[in-house]
Parts: C-alpha cells; structure tokens; sequence
C-alpha cells in the first residue's frame, strides 16, 4: 500500500471517529441539561470543505456551548506557509473543537479539540501530517477532587500508551493554555499535544490510536463533575466573579490560541471560531479579590499549576 493510498484512509479514518464523537458528546450534554437541544447547522467553506456546528444555548444546565466538527482544504495561505516555513502547499484538517460554558459558576467551563493535518506539495504528494489537540478544564470556584478527578480520566487514556505521555503533555498544557499578560493560567490544565508525527518510533496509526483514545475519555473526565455541581446554590456575586473569569478566557482565545487565529486566517467560517465565546462577560477596572476568599483560593492556584495526580 502507498503513502498516498494509506494517508488518505487515516483521513477519511479520523472524519468518522469524529462525526462519531460529535453524537455521543451532544447526545450526552442534551440529556445531562434536560431542556435545551442542539441547534445543527451545516455550512461550506469557500475554497474548500465545510462542517457541521451544533450549539446548545439557555438550558438547564449549559448557558452556551459548542460541539462542531469540520474538514476543510485548499492553498494553504501565504500567512500560514510563513507560519510553517513552507512554499505553495495545499492543506487538508479536520478535527472536532468544543467548549461548554455552564450557567452555575460552581460548575466549570470545559474546552477540548481533536485534530488532523495533512500537506501536500503542489504535485499533491504529501510533505507532512500530525494529529493534536487536547482538552482542559477552567472552574470559577476549585472544587480540588474535581480537578483531580478530570486529571486521573486524563492520565488513565494516556497511560495505556506510554506512561511518559501524561506528565509530558500536562506540562504542555500548563504551558500552553497560559494567559501571559496576565501571568496566570486559563484553568486547572489537562492535557495538550500537536504535531504528533510519524517519527522516533510511532506511525501514524500509533498516534491516531492514542488521540481517539483521549477523546473517548472526555465524557468521562467532565460529565460526573456537572452532575456533582450543577444544583449548588450561588449568589448573584459569585455570577460576577464568573463573568470575570469569563474575560480572561476571552482574552487568552483572541489573543494567544492558535486555533482561533488559524480559522481567521484560513477564511475559517466566523460564526464556528467565535462559538467559543460566552454569551455574559464582564471586564471590571482593577478587579481585585479579598484576601482568603474562594475566588483567592483559585487564583493561588491559577499563578502556581499544581500538580493533580
């Protein structure tokens, strides 16, 4: 069998797993809400592929969320091929991308994305391929089992394919999903990977094994937590302070995440890139927070990753 012929099927491999996932997620979050469903919206790309967004709005449980899966291609963008240090190539990704903002400030917000890419060059020879993706938990309030919770379901998926995965892309994650003009982390961390390639030992069968693998865990690293927190009562205060919090996530997806900032400069579909962002958002001068408090007790934990497990 060909490169050609056996990239072409971890594509097609990896679009199924993925319209596969979408279902069971939504299936899930719409039982776990009990009110609102998922608006499904099918859309085409200009240049090139297109996807499927569903979004849940103003139920029970979920004021806003996203599950959305797309597989795009085309010329990759000079802005990209710069990016890349590459010349006249085309590109395929596909990937699934998701982020649930919970009414209740007890309940956290919860991001994750699974992704694929290929480049050709213009002969339409493949030149590169990897998978990425991750997935991250942002509380308002720590709840310190949750967090541990969500990173034992993270550290079990990635044991059962090499028990160095876990510590190295937890360390990852911290580092990425860091708000550095605030000098702070966006949440408690997870896991983060990219650019896993066919190299030092692992095909791309390999790494296609343990991104599904993560993305099989997500249900069960989030869903118990929203189960355990979603009818804690909370003051009109500690909403606030959530639509605080929701700013600085803002912040970090306009201003740092790479995901966000290759969908605009691929002519990425604006409704799907933005879906991230919460619907209720507060940016407060000199916000400060009392000594001791809860909303201390996150941000001590926020400037200092800890470890979970």
């Amino acid at each position: 069998m060909s490169d050609t012929t056996n990239t072409l099927s971890k594509k097609d491999q990896f679009y199924d797993y993925i319209q596969n996932l979408q279902d069971e997620i939504t299936s899930a979050f719409e039982k776990i809400d009990g009110k609102a469903k998922f608006k499904e919206d099918l859309w085409e790309r200009e240049g090139g592929g297109g996807g499927r967004t569903r979004v849940i709005e103003n139920g029970n449980v979920f004021e806003k969320g996203g599950v959305n899966i797309s597989a795009v291609h085309g010329e990759l963008p000079k802005s990209m091929q710069n990016y890349f240090n590459v010349e006249d190539c085309d590109f395929y990704a596909c990937g699934l991308s998701l982020v649930l903002h919970p009414k209740s400030p007890m309940v956290p917000t919860v991001h994750a994305n699974w992704r694929y890419f290929e480049m050709y060059n213009k002969q339409g020879q493949l030149i590169d391929q990897w998978f990425g993706g991750g997935q991250d938990l942002t509380p308002y309030y720590l709840f310190e089992e949750d967090a541990e919770h969500f990173h034992k379901v993270c550290k079990k998926a990635c044991d059962l394919h090499d028990p160095e995965f876990y510590p190295l892309y937890k360390e990852k994650c911290d580092t990425y999903f860091w708000n550095s003009h605030r000098d702070e982390a966006r949440g408690v961390g997870g896991l983060f990977f990219d650019y896993l390639k066919p190299i030092s030992g692992r095909s791309i069968d390999d790494w296609y094994a343990f991104v599904t693998e993560v993305g099989r865990s997500f249900i069960e690293a989030y869903l118990p937590i929203v189960e355990k927190r979603k009818e804690i009562k909370y003051t009109t205060a500690q909403r606030e302070w959530q639509e605080v919090r929701r700013g600085r996530y803002v912040e970090f997806n306009l201003v740092h995440d790479k995901g966000t900032l290759f969908g605009l400069k691929t002519n990425g579909r604006i409704e799907s890139i933005l879906m991230s962002l919460p619907p209720h958002v507060q940016w407060q001068y000199d916000y400060q927070v009392k000594e001791e408090s809860d909303e201390a007790k996150l941000i001590k934990v926020l400037k200092n990753p800890k470890k979970w497990v």
